[in-house]
């Protein structure tokens, strides 16, 4: 299992805000009902398996451009762990306990 994270933000919009492409991304992401996700003020981040993450990605990716955006910056950063489960609640929890 992977948690990924990705921000996708349209550039030269008519407005320097980018809510409502985010609101639009997950959209997407909230019909893959077999990924849990977490949006955070600076990104989105995702745990599942990876392929699965990345096919979705790539969905979200062109959401953007389906609102009109002429030009796309998607930004994504793997934890894939295969030693033991990884998880966000897990890697929270990791610090958390060492406080």
């Amino acid at each position: 299992m992977a948690v990924v994270e990705v921000t996708i933000a349209p550039l030269g919009t008519a407005t320097p805000s980018i809510s409502k492409y985010v609101a639009s991304c997950h959209k997407v992401l909230a019909e893959a009902r077999d990924l849990k996700y977490q949006l955070t003020p600076m990104a989105t981040v995702i745990e599942g398996d990876l392929n699965r993450i990345l096919e979705v990605i790539s969905k979200m990716h062109e959401v953007p451009f389906a609102d009109g955006a002429q030009r796309v910056s998607t930004l994504i950063r793997i934890d894939d762990r295969r030693d033991k489960e990884l998880t966000m609640a897990g890697k929270v929890q990791a610090v958390v306990s060492k406080l």
